[in-house]
């Protein structure tokens, strides 16, 4: 074969030059750092979780992370990681395919290899073991954490792709502590910042991490620790009032959100148990005062009628679409889980941007464009064939003419036409694809 045989296009049985196939393009997955309340209460729907066993999975959770962390003396850093990847893979997975504790761990080890305080997957699950276990005391080297190191390992490849290889996360506490200082000074502070700080952790175990921007959180932080205390809320109120990145809405919505974990899971938390139940009752129906009085809604990017609507089903289309992504409400991996069994690969892009200028570039060349035509085509009339072997003459058809042996029945205008068939010219429709 020549090389002019290799360039050459192919070409299609009507003397058109067939399209060129290529490689197919793939699936795009783009992560994104922010969920709202809406797309979290969706995809829990979607995933059949019970409300009061999604909490009590979420709480424990988080509690083993901070447990096994402070067991390894590892930083908050990794702590603030492995909660965020936690509440991510657990929104994107039902929990029947899943132990909410391997998850957890799981989650640990990735948030330990990103922060840089790499620990094996034997040293998290023996930490585990002896915080459970401190009169049994097992070394990481034990047979016993072998078939459960596996499904650690195992549990990391898919929090990597809910995750989209995107390892940006946010780190409250590092702003907490130069807020509190811009606020009360060095020295004032201390005991407020003990009480923002255990809060802090506190706050991991709802989805504040996920929906707030890192300001967002730290002030709603300091102010729910001024109210709580009765202390410095006017000079909070001063501060955020200098910052022209401060957003309300999304302020009381955060608070909003811890206060509901004190009220309904109060001994659960650090804070919780340091004041009186009716103190966060009180600050939560003014904070409701304030939402009437400025016409705030409770979520922000929130609306009721969204909620109840069914998802709509995927279509064959958009299963198989090389162009589709997996950033589709309601689900994040429930595109992905399709893509894995297609011929294309799952690629993973960082910008968004980028991602909806490359599928538009690859839907230009999978877009069907057609145009209806009509053709006139003039056909000749068929010469049927004799269906009375012993008729020679004039009476061999019924509606036709005869002229002997060689040319019986050459006009013949029934028959096995049904006396219906014209002849002569005849109309065709089509498509034709471009």
């Amino acid at each position: 074969m020549s090389p002019t045989d290799l360039e050459a296009p192919p070409t299609a049985s009507n003397g058109d030059a067939a399209p060129r196939i290529g490689p197919h393009p793939g699936y795009i997955s783009s992560s994104n750092q922010y969920a709202s309340e809406l797309k979290i209460r969706r995809m829990l729907k979607e995933n059949g979780c019970d409300p009061a066993r999604e909490d009590n999975y979420r709480l424990q959770g988080v509690q083993l992370i901070d447990t096994v962390r402070q067991h390894l003396n590892l930083p908050v850093r990794t702590f603030d990681t492995a909660c965020t990847y936690f509440h991510k893979f657990r929104l994107n997975f039902r929990d029947a395919e899943y132990n909410y504790q391997d998850a957890a761990l799981a989650s640990l080890f990735v948030a330990c290899k990103v922060e840089d305080t790499i620990k094996k997957s034997k040293d998290i699950l023996a930490a585990a073991y002896n915080v459970k276990n401190p009169e049994k005391p097992a070394a990481s080297d034990d047979k016993i954490f072998e078939s459960p190191g596996k499904i650690i390992i195992g549990l990391e490849r898919l929090i990597l792709e809910t995750i989209g290889f995107d390892f940006r996360t946010r780190y409250p506490q590092k702003l907490l502590v130069k807020v509190v200082r811009s606020i009360l000074g060095p020295d004032q502070g201390k005991e407020f910042f003990n009480i923002s700080y255990a809060m802090s952790i506190d706050m991991y175990k709802t989805f504040v991490p996920i929906k707030r921007t890192t300001f967002s959180m730290v002030m709603a932080l300091v102010e729910l620790t001024a109210r709580m205390t009765g202390n410095h809320l006017d000079k909070v109120k001063d501060f955020a009032a200098q910052r022209r990145q401060y957003h309300r809405p999304a302020v009381l919505e955060t608070m909003l959100d811890i206060l509901d974990l004190y009220v309904q899971y109060h001994k659960s938390t650090k804070v919780g148990t340091q004041f009186d139940l009716n103190r966060f009752m009180d600050i939560k129906i003014a904070l409701n005062t304030e939402l009437e009085k400025e016409f705030i809604s409770r979520h922000m990017y929130y609306c009721s009628r969204c909620e109840n609507e069914e998802p709509s089903p995927l279509t064959p289309g958009s299963i198989t679409s090389p162009t589709a992504t997996s950033s589709s409400l309601p689900g994040d991996l429930s595109m992905r889980r399709t893509a894995r069994g297609q011929d294309g690969t799952m690629r993973f892009v960082f910008d968004p941007e980028a991602a909806r200028e490359e599928q538009d570039t690859v839907a230009q060349y999978y877009n069907e464009e057609y145009e209806e035509y009509e053709v006139e085509v003039e056909e000749p009339i068929p010469v049927p064939r004799n269906e009375h072997p012993e008729g020679g003459g004039r009476g061999g058809y019924r509606g036709g003419h005869s002229h002997g042996p060689r040319d019986r029945g050459d006009h013949r205008r029934g028959g096995p036409y049904g006396g219906g068939y014209r002849g002569g010219d005849r109309h065709y429709r089509g498509r034709r694809f471009h």
